[in-house]
């Protein structure tokens, strides 16, 4: 049974805990916030190494340069991360949540600051509840201004990487920075404040959709946090080294550090609540007691519904994660990365559009020849220029002028215009079919070879 059992008006003040989840998140926190603010700093090719570059509609990524055309390639991105993110909750609920959500990742970065600034929970409390003082005015200050320029520094980065980072920050040194950019800078900075600052908590219980439909994707084989109630109630508290059962009561010594040390401010003791986002830091909180008190850990713990009531070890757990939806969750998952992986290692470098121009459909020219013109647009797809050569097939006697070759720049666009020219008794009246060819000059495997109607007169 899920139990939504939060005081949505209690403020919530986390504790500070250690201990090997703990760690791990913080493992994920350093690993996404260096991905994050060092890669649009990277230089690849002497250009940005990740760069989404909206005005030239080109993303850059190392090595591979993907078009509007390619956006297959970002869908099925999109379609593994949302597959990922199904199996990752059937194996273990809330992993996204706990440990590399971004919410989570910046929730964590401002309470080192507030705890850094404030002090610890204790701290914190009686620092809110005193009444306004110079000292409490220097404090909260200090910590907003840290805040806010931590956003605009996430604000910066963010949008460095859809304009180049090292134009943009020569830009906001100069002041002359795009009325769009700094919009974007102002909006991610201000997002950033808000959600880890003020929203916190309440955007895992009530605006983040994921903590609402999770559910439908667990199962009682799914790993869970859970509180061992059989063996930890009776709850109450004991002198260190006394038998609980003696006492009549159980492991629980009724600290509440599980609810001091929880980010959203559940007691994980009253079961399963959708407000849990699976971060594990009472399981951290918890262990240490338990290790005070002399008892066994992991009285909170991963494990699954069916391990709760049959007394599972990790074996006969472990042993039960194969289950269908998971097997077919990691097929489909495994396929589409294969399929994504196959599709852009034989993506051709070359990509060619050949357009009709329609302002003259066919016309007489010179030697009693027909002609129709046509313009093509020419993608380069390498880092390196490239020159390229033009032929035409399908109709005896066809002709392609310019015969001279012509480059295109590296990852660039050019748009040329071409005639083709047959004998008028090559074809018949009205449409006919022709082949456009554009050959790579040092790479005879690169070639386009494109099917285009050319059009005789009646």
């Amino acid at each position: 049974e899920i139990k939504p059992v939060v005081d949505p008006d209690a403020k919530v003040y986390p504790r500070s805990i250690s201990g090997p989840y703990t760690r791990w998140r913080w493992v994920f926190v350093w690993l996404t916030q260096i991905v994050f603010y060092g890669l649009c700093w990277l230089p690849w090719h002497g250009r940005q190494a990740v760069l989404f570059d909206i005005d030239n509609r080109k993303f850059y990524f190392f090595d591979l340069v993907l078009w509007p055309q390619d956006t297959i390639y970002l869908v099925l991105l999109m379609i593994l991360g949302a597959l990922a993110l199904f199996l990752f909750t059937a194996i273990a609920g809330r992993l996204w949540c706990g440990y590399a959500c971004p919410q989570t990742v910046y929730t964590e970065i401002f309470l080192w600051f507030e705890k850094l600034i404030e002090g610890d929970r204790p701290q914190r409390i009686k620092l809110d509840a005193a009444p306004w003082s110079a000292r409490k005015l220097a404090l909260k200050s200090a910590k907003h201004a840290t805040w806010g320029l931590f956003s605009l520094w996430t604000g910066i980065t963010f949008v460095g990487y859809f304009v180049p980072i090292r134009e943009l920050m020569h830009d906001l040194i100069g002041l002359s920075l795009g009325a769009w950019s700094a919009f974007w800078m102002v909006f991610y900075a201000f997002a950033t404040y808000g959600n880890a600052g003020f929203l916190r908590e309440q955007m895992c219980r009530q605006i983040c959709p994921y903590a609402r439909f999770q559910f439908v994707m667990l199962d009682p084989d799914t790993l869970i946090i859970a509180y061992d109630t059989v063996r930890g109630e009776s709850r109450g508290t004991r002198a260190k080294g006394s038998d609980p059962r003696a006492l009549g009561l159980g492991d629980c010594v009724d600290c509440g550090i599980c609810v001091q040390v929880c980010p959203t401010g559940i007691d994980i003791r009253n079961g399963l609540q959708y407000e849990c986002i699976g971060c594990a830091a009472c399981i951290d909180a918890c262990d240490q007691v338990m290790e005070k008190m002399d008892y066994p850990k992991g009285l909170i713990r991963y494990t699954t519904e069916n391990a709760m009531k049959r007394h599972w070890g990790r074996k006969e757990i472990i042993g039960h994660m194969m289950r269908p939806r998971i097997i077919i969750y990691a097929t489909v998952l495994v396929a589409l990365c294969v399929a994504l992986v196959w599709g852009l290692a034989t993506r051709s470098t070359l990509r060619v559009d050949v357009l009709k121009d329609r302002s003259t459909l066919s016309r007489e020219v010179e030697g009693g020849l027909i002609a129709n013109v046509y313009n093509l647009q020419v993608m380069n797809m390498t880092e390196g220029p490239r020159r390229f050569a033009l032929a035409v097939s399908g109709l005896d006697g066809a002709q392609i002028s310019p015969k001279e070759p012509f480059e295109v720049d590296a990852a660039g666009l050019k748009s040329v215009t071409v005639e083709v020219a047959v004998p008028p008794e090559s074809g018949k009246p009205g449409s006919n079919t022709v082949y456009i060819e554009v050959k790579a000059l040092d790479d005879e495997t690169v070639s386009v070879r494109e099917k285009t109607a050319f059009l005789m007169p009646r």
